[in-house]
C-alpha cells in the first residue's frame, strides 16, 4: 500500500487485509507492553489543517506504539496560515525525512494532491479532506462492526448481508461517504436517513438506499445504527427549524433504541452532540460502540501505518 486517500478506491481483498492486520494489532495492544519496535527509526508528521484532537491523538498513539517518531504539525499560528502553500509545505517536510504524512484538510483533494505532485516521497494518509473522505474512521468503523457481529471469528469476514443506517447530517458528511464506499464494498447494505435539506445532490449515484423518517428506517431492523453529528460549524443557512425538532424527529433517544432488534449497534463517530442527533441514554447504553471505536481506531490505524511504511504482515515481535 503506496497511500491510504479514500476508501471508495479500496478492494475488497484490500479492505479485509488492513482490518485483518488490525486484528493483530488490537491482540498487541492487550499486552503488558504495547509497543512494537515495527516503525522504529521512521517519521510519521501529523499535517492537520483542520482541528481535529480526536483524530491526531489516535494517529499520534498509533505510530508511537509502532516506535515511529512523530512530529504534529498544526497549521494555525504556522507559516502555512501566513500563506505557505501546500507545496511550500510538503517540500519542508520532505526535507526533514518524513516517511508518512498523516493530513487532514478542509479542501477536498488536498490529500491526492499531496500524494500524486511529486513534492514529496512519504506516504500520504488521508485523515479527512473537506466533505470528500475519511478513511481510517470508516475502516475503524467496520472493524467494530465486524468484531461486535463476528468476535473472534473475524478474520477473513467481509459484512455480507449486514444491514447499517446512517443518520442525520450527510451533506457535511465525510464519514458517511467513506462509510457508504467501504461497507458497500464489504458486502453491507447501507440505508442513509436524514432531512431532505441534508441530503447531498449526487446521493443518486452512492451505493445507498435513501429514507426520510427514522422510524421507518428502525422498523426496518438494521444490524447497526450510525448517528452522525450535526456540523453546524459547517451551516450558514437554515437546514431544519430548530434543533429541538431535528432531535425529535432524527435523534435517537432511549425509546428509539428500545426498538432496535436484539443484537442491533449504536455507533458514532465523535464527537457528539449529546441530546441533538444523540441521547445520553442511548450514547450511553450497552448498545453503543461509541468507546470501542476510539479503541479500534488506534489499532486501525496502527494496521494503516504499519502496511504504508513496513508492507508486510507482522510477525509477532516484542520490544526489545
Amino acid at each position: 500500500m503506496r497511500h491510504l486517500l479514500d476508501t471508495k478506491t479500496l478492494t475488497r481483498s484490500d479492505a479485509i487485509g488492513i482490518l485483518d492486520v488490525a486484528e493483530d494489532m488490537a491482540a498487541t495492544q492487550q499486552r503488558e507492553v504495547k509497543k512494537l519496535p515495527t516503525l522504529r527509526g521512521k517519521t510519521v508528521v501529523n499535517l492537520f489543517f483542520e482541528d481535529s484532537t480526536r483524530t491526531r491523538i489516535s494517529f499520534e498513539a498509533a505510530a508511537k506504539r509502532l516506535s515511529a517518531d512523530v512530529i504534529n504539525f498544526s497549521a494555525k499560528g504556522s507559516s502555512v496560515s501566513k500563506g505557505e502553500s501546500l507545496q511550500d509545505t510538503a517540500q519542508t517536510l520532505q526535507a526533514m525525512g518524513a516517511d508518512a504524512v498523516v493530513i487532514r484538510h478542509g479542501a477536498s483533494g488536498a490529500p491526492r494532491t499531496l500524494a500524486t505532485s511529486g513534492w514529496i516521497t512519504a506516504g500520504v494518509i488521508n485523515a479527512g479532506d473537506g466533505t470528500h473522505e475519511h478513511p481510517t474512521q470508516a475502516l475503524l468503523d467496520a472493524f467494530t462492526l465486524r468484531k461486535r457481529t463476528f468476535g473472534d471469528a473475524s478474520r477473513g469476514r467481509d459484512l455480507e448481508g449486514l444491514r447499517v443506517t446512517i443518520v442525520g447530517d450527510i451533506l457535511h458528511s465525510r464519514v458517511a461517504r467513506s462509510n457508504v464506499w467501504l461497507l458497500t464494498t464489504l458486502g453491507a447494505e447501507v440505508t442513509l436517513v436524514a432531512p431532505p435539506t441534508l441530503v447531498p445532490q449526487d446521493v443518486s449515484a452512492w451505493p445507498a438506499t435513501i429514507r426520510y423518517d427514522l422510524d421507518e428506517a428502525i422498523a426496518a431492523e438494521p444490524d447497526a445504527v450510525m448517528m452522525l453529528r450535526i456540523q453546524l460549524e459547517r451551516m450558514n443557512a437554515a437546514y431544519f427549524p430548530t434543533e429541538r425538532e431535528y432531535s425529535r424527529t432524527w435523534g435517537l433517544d432511549a425509546e428509539r433504541v428500545s426498538r432496535l432488534p436484539a443484537g442491533s449497534i449504536v455507533m458514532h463517530p465523535g464527537p457528539m452532540n449529546r441530546g441533538l442527533e444523540i441521547s445520553a441514554e442511548a450514547a450511553d447504553s450497552p448498545r453503543s460502540t461509541v468507546l470501542e471505536q476510539v479503541t479500534n481506531g488506534v489499532s486501525v490505524r496502527m494496521a494503516v501505518l504499519y502496511l504504508l511504511m513496513a508492507g508486510e504482515r507482522p510477525t509477532d515481535e516484542k520490544e526489545g
